[in-house]
């Protein structure tokens, strides 16, 4: 089957399943044709993608988050009103979508939570089955825990994730551990890369940490100043930081890097990080403790980090507060229920592709022409 993937370019999560992905895919015969990212003025879409994904990326225009004055905080307001202003830039990324869709004749377009993607069906038609992957769309899940108070961002959030599933044949629900599926979603392990399965896994004493947004580098700092002895890693999406700094003797910054980032995760003696789904996964399977910051004003990261207090990966907190990691212990139970889940997904790909077998038989009727 030949695969197109629709990526949200914001952070490295979605950017890192989809490499997964690929791997997958191109394991049990399938092909990659393309991949669109929407792209983000904070930050460059990172090398290691775009050395690994292996077909031609085609970069557009697309709705994203605005922060404070000082890259920390979500501001919703804002958020809202300048991508209003951007609504010709975006109905140009839609016709770059259409091109390459129409040139490359996907079998399945895959998108990562990519909002263009739910949008698209709105104004054009397509043969191709479509499916939607990531761990928001366990909001459908009846197990899901929605952080509380917050019914307005509840709602958004809601509504955003749902758009980007508009006109999807498959809903795929990323989870920490195992859920039963429902009508409304498959329930589908974390997209890990098959690198994790070969890190040597030890513990010698430094702490990484990683932020999506780099307002949130003052706390780091701050907290290395206060703490000399303890020495720590940090990655960060900044645009034009350099590939490395060290504003501290016990203290460096890092562009992100995946091979790098597993590395280091793989011998640190824990992790802080801002709740992202992915690095909070890879933590899990490695058996470190993580506290977890959901980004200010980030609901869907408040969400992420109840789900994985909820999961036993480690504990929500609503600053950098390396101290928290003293009192937890290795999480080798979870890393082995982790391990076990993630090892399910060949199998879980056989079932998907054979069901488009039946739902879409034309495909494969194409393919032997």
């Amino acid at each position: 089957m030949k695969f197109i993937f629709i990526i949200q370019g914001e952070g490295r999560g979605h950017l890192t399943q989809a490499l997964s992905f690929a791997s997958l895919l191109r394991s049990q015969g399938h092909e990659l044709l393309g991949a669109v990212v929407g792209k983000s003025q904070r930050r460059t879409l990172p090398d290691f993608f775009i050395q690994k994904i292996g077909v031609p990326i085609t970069l557009v225009d697309s709705p994203n988050f605005e922060t404070d004055g000082i890259e920390k905080k979500i501001l919703l307001g804002k958020t809202i009103w300048k991508n209003t202003l951007k609504l010709s830039l975006f109905w140009k990324s839609i016709q770059a979508i259409h091109k390459l869709l129409k040139e490359k004749e996907p079998d399945v377009i895959v998108n990562f939570y990519e909002i263009l993607g739910g949008i698209y069906p709105l104004f054009y038609k397509t043969n191709a089955s479509v499916w939607v992957i990531g761990h928001q769309y366990l909001e459908r899940h009846p197990a899901f825990a929605f952080a509380p108070n917050r019914p307005l961002e509840k709602l958004l959030f809601q509504m955003h994730t749902r758009f980007t599933a508009f006109g999807s044949q498959k809903k795929l629900a990323l989870s920490f551990l195992p859920k039963e599926s429902t009508k409304e979603v498959r329930v589908l392990p974390p997209l890990l890369r098959p690198e994790i399965r070969d890190l040597k896994v030890s513990y010698t004493g430094f702490y990484l940490t990683y932020m999506v947004n780099p307002g949130y580098a003052n706390e780091v700092v701050q907290y290395a100043k206060n703490n000399p002895q303890q020495i720590i890693m940090a990655f960060w999406d900044k645009k034009q930081a350099a590939e490395t700094e060290y504003p501290l003797p016990n203290l460096s910054f890092h562009k992100v890097n995946d091979q790098k980032f597993l590395e280091a995760m793989a011998s640190c003696s824990g992790l802080v990080c801002t709740a992202g789904f992915e690095s909070v996964c890879e933590a899990m399977y490695l058996g470190k403790p993580v506290i977890m910051v959901p980004v200010a004003g980030h609901y869907e990261q408040a969400c992420n980090a109840l789900d994985g207090e909820n999961s036993g990966a480690g504990w929500a907190s609503d600053r950098f507060d390396f101290e928290k990691l003293t009192n937890l212990s290795s999480g080798e139970c979870t890393s082995r229920l982790m391990k076990a889940w993630v090892d399910q997904w060949p199998k879980k790909l056989q079932e998907l592709t054979a069901e488009e077998r039946v739902n879409f038989p034309f495909i494969f009727q194409s393919q032997l022409t």
